[in-house]
């Protein structure tokens, strides 16, 4: 048992008020108060910007807390004593000037305290029986006396966590589900006003959307993107309303032709499924069919028009990592933009399927800076045809353009 126990730093290191106040509350520890050491470094790992705590430090910790024989810390003495060699070792082989740069750090933010022998050596003093009697180095107690705390702050941070990925999981569900909903919007020619109220059309919607959406830093905290989340689904909810308005509007008892239409645009694999037709008032019902999908010869490589064209990935839904998710990607992008069928078909046939969704993710890049996309792309078809136009300047500009905007930011 310690009679007299060290409270001063050995050498120049300074005593600070800190250190007295860490040294006095564990003076009150009940010595048949345990707590399981492992329990409580990972809560203290958890909680370590709380603490204001490295990672490296937690590693000298760590090594501290392999000095002792018990897992369970409690008892008086729960003083670890190891030499600087030993404890670099148990530290991954950290550099001593390293090593007592961390220690400094557990002792300020009161993980543990010293206990200095006279000439600063790190040692124990044993009875006749091998019972430790006096011992000199690292005290472990106030990991027990602070043992609440740390799984408090551990709890708050892991809460927080939680908070925020549920924020991020509704504001991904709410980007999805507008998208798809504005999509259909378009493809069915829905109307979005009512008695004179709501938005103009659905392109004032998706220009809502997306002044909502631009608003989402790369880092926020969850404060912020709840606000966001909060926004974005009222916006889904007033879409689905529009949606819901029209379906009770409509005469469900509709005519076997249109109910056999509806069966055949069910097909799950196509990716002609989120393309409209031509609609009625042009004539009758043209069907296409779609042609395989492939990529020519002349189309650039996917990963450098995503690097021209990165606002499509917005519109994806996981990703892009192939054609194929391109152009289901385009598919839902192409109407909102208002590009007709008859213009779209015009395009694939001059351009081909490939190089044709490439155009329209260039076009949904320049956003505002085209006033028709429709009649842009009806250009381009004219152009490609006469030979006119290649895609490889368009792709470069919009390249030389994101990179310009960077070096100005």
């Amino acid at each position: 048992m310690i009679s007299h126990i060290s409270t001063t730093p050995f050498g120049r290191r300074a005593l600070t008020l800190a250190h007295v106040a860490s040294q006095a509350n564990v003076k009150d520890r009940p010595p048949e108060k345990a707590v399981h050491k492992w329990n409580i470094f990972r809560a203290i790992c958890t909680a370590k910007n709380r603490l204001g705590v490295t990672e490296r430090a937690l590693a000298v910790l760590d090594a501290l807390l392999t000095f002792h024989p018990e897992t369970v810390l409690m008892g008086e003495c729960l003083v670890v004593f190891p030499s600087n060699q030993q404890l670099c070792l148990r530290a991954h082989g950290m550099p001593p000037a390293t090593l007592r740069r961390h220690l400094a750090v557990l002792v300020d933010c009161g993980l543990i305290i010293r206990r200095d022998s006279p000439n600063g050596k790190r040692y124990a003093r044993k009875d006749r029986a091998g019972e430790i009697e006096l011992a000199f180095g690292f005290d472990l107690a106030p990991l027990v006396m602070r043992a609440e705390e740390f799984e408090r702050l551990a709890d708050e941070v892991l809460a927080e966590e939680r908070a925020l990925k549920l924020a991020r999981e509704r504001i991904t569900i709410c980007r999805r589900d507008i998208c798809k909903m504005i999509a259909t919007g378009i493809e069915e020619n829905i109307p979005t006003r009512r008695n004179g109220q709501g938005p103009a059309d659905w392109m004032e919607l998706h220009e809502l959307y997306r002044g909502i959406a631009g608003r989402i830093p790369r880092t926020a905290s969850c404060q912020i993107l709840v606000a966001i989340g909060t926004e974005l689904s009222l916006l889904a909810d007033e879409i689905l309303n529009l949606l819901e308005e029209h379906i009770k509007s409509q005469n469900m008892s509709g005519t076997e032709s249109r109910s056999e239409r509806h069966i055949q645009n069910s097909k799950p694999d196509s990716l002609t499924d989120l393309e409209p037709r031509f609609p009625e008032s042009r004539g009758a019902i043209v069907e296409i069919e779609p042609k395989p999908s492939r990529m020519p010869e002349r189309t650039y490589p996917l990963g450098m028009v995503l690097d021209a064209c990165p606002d499509i990935i917005d519109y994806s839904r996981g990703g892009i990592s192939n054609w194929r998710d391109f152009q289901v990607a385009i598919a839902v992008v192409r109407p909102m933009l208002g590009i007709s069928p008859s213009a779209w078909f015009e395009a694939q046939t001059a351009l081909g399927e490939i190089e044709a969704s490439v155009v329209v993710a260039a076009i949904l890049q320049r956003g505002e800076a085209i006033n028709s996309a429709g009649g842009y792309l009806r250009g381009l078809t004219r152009k490609a045809e006469a030979g006119d136009f290649s895609l490889g300047p368009m792709l470069m500009a919009l390249i030389g353009s994101r990179k310009r905007e960077k070096q100005r930011a």
